[in-house]
């Protein structure tokens, strides 16, 4: 059977190439094709944009000419859900007898008002062998039901099937797909890619969903693939990286199995060890009060790590411990940062702005934990209140959420207008983050290069006119005439 993935980025890099890195490849997706291709069956990929406008159409016509499945599969996050929606109605218009299926996050989180839509089916959690369930059941000819995970649609009735417990071993699935995203990324990007290391989480952030997620089904939530299995998986990647290769080990943090994590790294070294080029790393790791890093920090240094992503959110312990649930102390983060960079670590820090109940004090306190740390680059947002996580939970409870959340605008405009942290605030106060975080620390000409970054990031479509007309042929014409 025919199948056609749907994908849609709001932030995109050029029409024809939305996606700037391999990296940037969405794993829910790859991992599904991958094992639909391992039973015999063709998968497309189309990547859409609300910043395309009627191209959208034009490029869901050729694809459905092109391969012209016999299912469709479309997954979103919950601010790009209302613009799949219009997709889907797109298709479900012009092509009425193709079964529409949809996932995700968001769908599983939120899932009574779905079918209401064009769709003809939801997935609930995990996606891998459900979907393979409804394309052999399609296949066949049968009308789709009793696939655990679904709920599908039959005229008005609405059939609930219960949902699989959690996949325990992540070995038996096939590497992800990332062949059908090859069309969809930049000429120009660099071979850095993503390994998937596991799946869940065993903290309880208030701004994720991880800690509903879990509650989806039965099974072990937190699970990691085998060392040897991930190698193996590098293995294959190596040929494919390029002149500096790196990889981004993504996983919510490596120090959860510590047994585990040493394991993993000594194998990346020994596999450098046998490449003409070594593979640099980065990975994300979650501080906990007192935690004593040494060991590991040491590995990741043999292993040829980069860099690490260290998550501070909030330079407030209030903001951690009342609204966050994230429980340990700046002095943590901190001393986390500098064993690192004794291990020849960069460091990157996550921030968030705008969070409920946050006061401009907050804020300054955020700033200031990051002038102690002085990050070699900063991952910082405005907060976004995400349907069925706790914290949109305690906006709608508040009073807070508008009538309509800009989704367009996602983590560079604020929803919120707080009491002690105005909306003008917050965004002002993201535009010029670079400038209070490295102000006496770097030349002041490139801080307000960042600032003016920053600025056009929260005009999300004269951002992506400005990344168009940067990566135009004229323009890198004219950048090798004026070197030369």
């Amino acid at each position: 059977m025919k199948i056609l993935f749907i994908y849609s980025l709001a932030d995109i890099q050029s029409p024809d190439k939305p996606l700037s890195q391999p990296e940037e490849i969405n794993f829910g997706l790859s991992y599904i094709s991958a094992v639909l291709r391992a039973h015999g069956h063709t998968t497309k990929l189309v990547v859409l944009s609300r910043m395309l406008k009627e191209q959208n159409a034009i490029r869901l016509d050729r694809a459905m000419a092109e391969l012209q499945p016999g299912l469709i599969c479309l997954s979103a996050v919950s601010t790009e859900y209302p613009f799949i929606v219009e997709q889907a109605r797109y298709l479900k218009d012009k092509y009425p007898d193709i079964y529409l299926s949809t996932g995700g996050p968001h769908v599983s989180l939120n899932p009574d008002k779905v079918l209401d839509e064009a769709f003809d089916a939801l997935c609930i959690g995990e996606g891998e062998w459900p979907t393979l369930e409804l394309v052999e059941q399609l296949a066949q000819g049968q009308e789709p039901t009793g696939i655990a995970n679904l709920w599908i649609k039959h005229g008005q009735a609405i059939e609930k099937n219960q949902p699989r417990p959690f996949v325990e071993d992540l070995d038996i699935f096939p590497f992800p797909d990332r062949a059908m995203w090859q069309e969809w990324i930049s000429e120009d990007a660099d071979s850095r890619y993503s390994v998937l290391l596991g799946r869940g989480c065993p903290f309880n952030c208030t701004y994720c969903s991880n800690h509903a997620l879990r509650k989806l089904t039965d099974g072990r939530y937190v699970r990691f693939r085998t060392p040897n299995n991930i190698l193996a998986e590098i293995k294959d990647l190596a040929r494919e990286l390029g002149a500096k290769p790196e990889i981004y080990l993504e996983v919510e943090t490596f120090a959860v199995d510590k047994d585990w994590a040493r394991e993993l790294f000594a194998g990346l070294k020994r596999l450098n060890a046998e490449l003409p080029v070594p593979i640099a790393y980065g990975a994300n790791i979650r501080v906990t009060p007192g935690a004593d890093f040494s060991e590991l920090f040491q590995a990741c240094q043999e292993a040829n790590f980069r860099f690490i992503n260290i998550g501070l959110e909030s330079g407030s312990d209030r903001l951690r411990r009342e609204v966050l649930k994230r429980h340990y102390f700046n002095g943590d983060i901190i001393r986390t940062v500098k064993l690192a960079r004794q291990h020849g670590l960069q460091v990157a820090l996550f921030n968030m702005i705008g969070l409920p109940t946050e006061t401009l004090e907050d804020f300054k306190a955020t700033i200031a934990v990051n002038r102690a740390c002085q990050p070699d680059w900063h991952l910082t947002s405005i907060f976004y209140p995400y349907p069925g996580t706790d914290l949109y939970d305690l906006c709608r409870g508040q009073g807070l959420l508008p009538d309509n959340n800009p989704e367009s605008s996602e983590r560079v405009q604020s929803v919120l207008d707080l009491p002690n942290f105005s909306k003008r605030q917050i965004e002002n106060n993201f535009v010029w983050f670079d400038w209070h975080v490295y102000r006496g620390f770097r030349p002041w000409y490139k801080i307000l290069i960042k600032v003016a970054l920053n600025k056009l990031r929260t005009k999300p479509r004269l951002h992506y006119w400005f990344r168009k007309l940067t990566k135009s042929q004229a323009l890198k014409k004219l950048k090798r005439k004026l070197k030369s």
